[in-house]
């Protein structure tokens, strides 16, 4: 008797700042690749499939496949190296501010997030003894 099928794994490659083409909220994206092999008796063998990659926004959880060249020019400009050959955009609908960077997104109506622009001490919370 042989157990024969398949096993699929995600791989997260990268957290990347981009801009959703979802939601169209700056936001942290996981990076991600899919990988489908033949298993005997459980034991994951080879790949039968190419490998699928896939971005997922963590603040609507819109996902949207990319392709391959796409995830390797997307892990170049998150991880800051220099794109030989020019510079080519993202995937349609996602972009980063900066490369490299996370673009700066002022703090909306709490007073007390981030850092006090004039330097110095950060305001005092009122709710703290």
């Amino acid at each position: 008797m042989l157990i024969f099928g398949t096993s699929t794994k995600m791989h997260q490659l990268a957290m990347l700042n981009l801009l959703c083409g979802f939601c169209g909220n700056p936001a942290a994206h996981s990076l991600r690749k899919r990988v489908m092999k033949f298993s005997l008796f459980f034991i994951p063998l080879f790949p039968i499939a190419p490998a699928k990659h896939y971005l997922q926004c963590t603040f609507c959880g819109g996902s949207s496949e990319t392709t391959k060249e796409n995830a390797e020019q997307l892990l170049a400009h998150g991880g800051g190296a220099p794109q030989p050959g020019g510079t080519g955009g993202p995937q349609a609908g996602y972009g980063a501010a900066q490369p490299g960077q996370a673009p700066h997104i002022p703090p909306q109506g709490n007073p007390f997030a981030g850092q006090n622009p004039q330097g110095g001490q950060p305001p005092q919370n009122p709710y703290q003894s």
